[in-house]
């Protein structure tokens, strides 16, 4: 059995995936487009996301507050293992039914935010981490009206940046995850040299 969310998230898996994988020890501490977090920071919440978005699946509250250390040995795997899970808890139809008791929105926009964090921080860590990185286009393309709905009050709550302007009037995104990336207020171009 499977929905559109899990087929979507496990369309975007194996890249964001394969990103983690490629990222050595001596990476961690480098910088990412997420202001204020640095590799290990952004992997971190990364899983945390993962993992807490499996029990949103299953209307269930979770804690965001702690922020416990998921890099210990075998983190890699690990990584793997807990984004097959998170497909598997989004493969019911009934995860998608109703409003998130945790998140006070429907569970299809839930699903989508689990989606959304999965492309968007496996761009900041490909680029934090010199990674060629190459979403699902069919997910990417899911999310422009999720970002559109969202955005305002993510850029409130401070989850998103301001969108990121057209460096001309004329420029215009080259790509589906370029415009994305604008909209959550990254500059695909990062990191810029002065």
């Amino acid at each position: 059995m499977s929905t559109q969310t899990s087929d979507l998230l496990a369309a975007a898996a194996p890249a964001t995936i394969g990103v983690v994988r490629g990222i050595s020890d001596d990476q961690l501490d480098l910088p990412t487009p997420c202001q204020d977090y640095l590799v290990r920071d952004l992997l971190n919440h990364l899983f945390q996301v993962v993992i807490n978005f499996q029990d949103l699946a299953e209307k269930r509250q979770v804690e965001w507050a702690e922020k416990p250390d998921h890099l210990a040995d075998g983190w890699r795997d690990r990584f793997e293992v807990e984004t097959g899970r998170l497909i598997a808890a989004w493969s019911k139809p009934s995860t998608l039914e109703g409003v998130s008791p945790g998140m006070g929105m429907p569970q299809s926009v839930v699903g989508g935010m689990a989606l959304l964090d999965l492309i968007v921080h496996g761009w900041d860590l490909a680029v934090a981490t010199g990674q060629p990185y190459h979403p699902a286009p069919e997910a990417v393309a899911e999310l422009h009206a999720l970002v559109e709905q969202l955005g305002p009050t993510a850029r409130k709550m401070g989850v998103f940046a301001d969108p990121v302007p057209p460096a001309t009037p004329t420029e215009t995104p080259t790509s589906d995850l370029a415009h994305l990336l604008t909209q959550t207020g990254r500059t695909p171009a990062w990191p810029q040299t002065p």
